[in-house]
């Protein structure tokens, strides 16, 4: 184990590079403000969302995510504002941060096309010197002499259309890469993402509704990946779905409308790599509660 503990501390150094990227989620359709600026409102009520992440269950040091999103549409709904705590362990690697989201809502007839802006900061450790080596490498390699921690600020922007059957969206969470070098040795990059999505719920009868969704997901340095997700409504109150991601994970997931104005949902991984032999698979748990529900008036439920 302590091998292989070592070869993720390599491949997280890669070169003497510490690259860090946006955290992965399975649930993207149901954490939209996580991967897409411009829908902060888009649920046309105060919104609150937890998500927690435990990624590759078994295999020390493997990534785990915490994020708690807030947004709401303000001004009769033609501005929404969105904030988002996160946290991400890889390791010995660590980024916590905080987002603001900002979007301009035109309304229109049946449907909303809002353009959206975040800024933040995020702040990066990588205690290093924590990485058990090999004694061969422990007076040889300096790398592992130097703890990293910066703090990094961010500016995302992005577009989102939608309406009660449909979404389709482009954000760009990092508008600019940022590289920072520590003494000679260490170097850490925030490279930009694209995402690209897509949504549609179609009506199969009054009680059953079918929603594919995808979700493309592309990075400097990086192969293209694709989310491609399917999930069936059942009354309103239960949705069982699967998704696949390009190599590397199968995924089953539920979620359960507990209450007209809170959701639960849940995820698991089933990994298709090579690594999967040393795991247990990922495990992701959803929390969603809304305000604007009243005794004399339950909002139409909203699948995006």
């Amino acid at each position: 184990m302590k091998k292989l503990q070592y070869i993720i501390a390599l491949v997280l150094l890669s070169g003497s590079l510490f690259a860090q990227q946006d955290a992965m989620y399975s649930q993207y359709m149901f954490n939209m403000l996580a991967v897409n600026p411009a829908y902060a409102g888009n649920r046309e009520v105060l919104s609150i969302t937890g998500l927690t992440r435990a990624q590759w269950v078994g295999l020390k040091g493997a990534p785990v995510s915490n994020t708690v999103s807030i947004d709401a549409p303000i001004r009769n709904k033609h501005i929404g504002l969105g904030a988002q705590l996160f946290n991400e362990k890889i390791g010995v690697t660590s980024s916590t941060g905080f987002y603001g989201s900002y979007a301009y809502r035109i309304r229109l007839k049946k449907s909303t096309l809002a353009f959206g802006l975040q800024g933040g900061m995020v702040h990066y450790t990588a205690n290093y010197t924590q990485v058990i080596l090999d004694r061969t490498t422990v007076n040889t390699d300096k790398s592992f002499k130097e703890n990293a921690s910066v703090l990094m600020p961010a500016l995302g922007a992005g577009v989102f259309f939608s309406d009660d059957d449909y979404y389709i969206g482009l954000s760009v969470p990092g508008l600019f890469s940022t590289h920072i070098t520590f003494g000679n040795e260490i170097e850490v990059n925030k490279d930009n993402h694209l995402f690209a999505m897509a949504g549609y719920v179609f009506p199969l009868n009054k009680d059953f509704k079918l929603k594919p969704s995808v979700l493309l997901k592309a990075v400097t340095g990086a192969p293209l990946e694709l989310d491609a997700n399917i999930n069936l409504w059942m009354y309103d109150r239960l949705a069982l779905g699967l998704s696949y991601r390009t190599g590397d994970a199968a995924v089953g997931m539920v979620e359960v409308q507990v209450a007209p104005n809170f959701r639960v949902g849940y995820a698991y991984d089933y990994g298709l790599t090579d690594l999967s032999y040393f795991h247990s698979g990922s495990h992701e748990l959803i929390l969603r509660y809304e305000f604007g529900y009243t005794k004399d008036k339950i909002l139409t439920p909203r699948y995006f």
